[in-house]
């Protein structure tokens, strides 16, 4: 049983995994074929994260967006590359900034009330989330 000491100081050394906590998820369509989904999420481990991606069957395509003023105009653009969650630091996706932006969306869209998204992280892995929809 020698194993045993060196098994338990390398799981020891192991960094702690990232924690993510997702608050008020919820969504807004804006017209037949888009919508939005705003939250807060707050990583509450120890460790870094990324956000890598958001997927969901609620939609043909989901994006990550910011909006920023150009010239007297609000304009959305992609957010590339992912998004960082420091340790202890939180992102929130709100109406005139950056959101969650869902394109295409599927026949029955949010018919019960919620929208199903799944957030990718790089560490944390893919965490499910319902967006509930308002008016």
């Amino acid at each position: 049983m020698r194993l045993a000491p060196a098994l338990l100081a390398c799981l020891v050394a192991l960094p702690a995994a990232a924690e993510i906590e997702i608050t008020d998820p919820v969504a807004r369509s804006s017209s037949p074929m888009a919508a939005a989904a705003y939250m807060t999420i707050t990583n509450t481990g120890e460790t870094g994260d990324r956000l890598l991606g958001v997927r969901t069957v609620a939609a043909e395509r989901a994006e990550f967006h910011s909006t920023e003023m150009v010239d007297d105009v609000m304009r959305m653009r992609p957010i590339e590359g992912g998004i960082d969650l420091p340790p202890g630091a939180s992102v929130t996706f709100e109406r005139g900034g950056d959101h969650v932006m869902l394109m295409g969306l599927a026949e029955g869209f949010g018919e019960d009330g919620a929208v199903p998204l799944t957030l990718s992280f790089e560490t944390a892995g893919d965490l499910e989330v319902e967006a509930l929809l308002q008016d």
